[in-house]
């Protein structure tokens, strides 16, 4: 029985020795721990690879992106067309004061070049805003939302005259009611 004990002794101080830190050739302990120099020095190297990759995606996807926006050419300035005044009596009942409402109108284009083949068609535009115009009564025109509807059909008129062309916008230089 006696070498089994030297046996199973054996074992014990081995295993004992395996969860026992490790002693250096000056007699200090050195912990064993779950990071050692080698692991360590393997996570740093992944995160400056990650960094790296993430640094490099930003420069590619979203660094690019703003250069390439500054690429892009210049877009023309529009240009504008003035048209005559127009003075027209507004609708009104039999027994009210007539008013009167006086504008002028420019037209926003797209570019100088269309300002000639619209030239042509402004009669049509014309008279498309005095039947128009002579239609509206005084409420039509209070406040703000009157001006900026009258705007709108005013351009959805224009539009329709002038096409195939375009016109961005009508805007309003004088705007007299009286």
């Amino acid at each position: 029985m006696a070498p089994k004990s030297k046996n199973a002794d054996e074992k014990k101080e081995a295993a004992a020795k395996a969860d026992a830190p490790a002693t250096t050739e000056e007699g200090t302990e050195q912990p064993k721990t779950w990071f050692t120099r080698k692991r360590i020095l393997i996570a740093a190297g992944a995160l400056v690879l990650l960094a790296g990759g993430g640094a490099g995606a930003y420069f590619k996807f979203v660094a690019g992106s703003a250069e390439q926006k500054q690429a892009v050419p210049a877009v023309k300035p529009p240009a504008f067309f003035d048209l005559p005044e127009v003075l027209v009596n507004l609708a009104t009942a039999s027994n009210e004061r007539t008013q009167y409402l006086k504008v002028k109108l420019t037209l926003e284009l797209q570019d100088q070049a269309q300002v000639a083949q619209i030239q042509p068609v402004m009669p049509r535009v014309m008279d498309a805003f005095q039947t128009y115009l002579r239609e509206l009564r005084p409420t039509d025109l209070e406040g703000s939302a009157g001006l900026y509807r009258l705007k709108d059909e005013l351009t959805r008129r224009v539009n329709v005259a002038v096409s195939p062309n375009k016109v961005n916008a009508v805007l309003f230089k004088e705007f007299i009611v009286q």
